[in-house]
């Protein structure tokens, strides 16, 4: 195996993270205030994009990586958005990669603050759940249909990536 290439992931930021799709955490002011003004919605967070089938709500449950992490494969749905949605306060590794021409670009790699979601637009090249230090469960929002809804490219040399500095 040839040697990894260096990654360094940066803290997930939802200006960082518009091209390849939507940070889904709670806004600094609610959208409206509902149920006698005892709870705040934060509303429409996430741009669900399906080409055909139906939003589908699954539960993963996601064993635990450490940084450094080892990156060989990354992944794309071109039918559908993938929103992964923590159910505890556990941080993610979250790897994406831009299209060229049919394959990945170089990657990059941010980490998620708990609490913080992410969906995936549709067709966006993105690693494996990554949940860091623990092991979690994601309610996960994607497509279910028929038709192939999963590419996966594997690198010639693979990607370690550390953490981002504090």
């Amino acid at each position: 195996m040839n040697s990894p290439v260096p990654l360094t992931a940066a803290p997930l930021t939802a200006s960082d993270f518009a091209p390849f799709g939507d940070v889904i955490e709670a806004r600094a002011t609610p959208t409206v205030m509902i149920n006698q003004g005892l709870c705040a919605r934060h509303s429409d967070l996430a741009q669900l994009d399906f080409t055909d089938g139906r939003a589908g709500l699954s539960l993963f449950d996601a064993q635990a990586r450490h940084l450094p992490n080892l990156v060989e494969m990354v992944e794309r749905h071109p039918l559908g958005s993938q929103a992964f949605i923590p159910l505890g306060p556990w941080r993610c590794l979250v790897i994406v990669a831009a299209d060229a021409d049919g394959v990945p670009d170089t990657p990059r790699a941010f980490v998620t603050d708990p609490g913080q979601a992410i969906n995936l637009h549709r067709g966006v090249w993105h690693g494996v759940l990554t949940p860091l230090d623990t092991a979690g469960q994601f309610a996960v929002v994607d497509r279910i249909g028929t038709g192939p809804n999963l590419e996966e490219h594997w690198f010639g040399r693979p990607y370690l990536v550390k953490g981002p500095e504090v």
